[in-house]
């Protein structure tokens, strides 16, 4: 008789009662409003997923900088997020420089952090 292995559980961590095995494959969820932003308790294990790249500012917002060669790839940069920002009915506010762009994300009807915007920062870091 042969026994079939069982294959090792991946490693998730449990958010909210919820394991997320990647925010980049998660979908934003459009706020209506009427919820609290997140605490730094739970923007902690979230922001540790996304990298050292991205910062959280005074507890409110996302916020990630990039270098590039020249303008055409930082604008074409812009453009492939903001087709990510579309898809996800979820907008970063983009700033735009030659060479450079810097991304601020939150969830404006609640004027804080939601899940959501982990999800799209981490969608944004797809972008090759």
């Amino acid at each position: 008789m042969r026994r079939s292995k069982k294959r090792a559980k991946a490693p998730t961590i449990p958010i909210f009662g919820v394991d997320f095995l990647s925010l980049h494959n998660k979908e934003c969820i459009p706020c209506k409003g009427g919820i609290p932003p997140l605490n730094k308790s739970q923007i902690t294990p979230l922001i540790e997923q996304l990298g050292n790249d991205w910062i959280v500012v005074d507890d409110h917002h996302l916020e990630r900088k990039f270098e590039f060669n020249d303008f055409q790839t930082a604008l074409d940069f812009v453009n492939s997020a903001g087709e990510i920002c579309e898809q996800q009915a979820h907008h970063a506010d983009f700033e735009l420089g030659w060479g450079r762009v810097k991304i601020s994300i939150w969830t404006h009807k609640i004027d804080g952090l939601a899940e959501s915007d982990f999800y799209l920062a981490a969608k944004i870091n797809q972008i090759k």
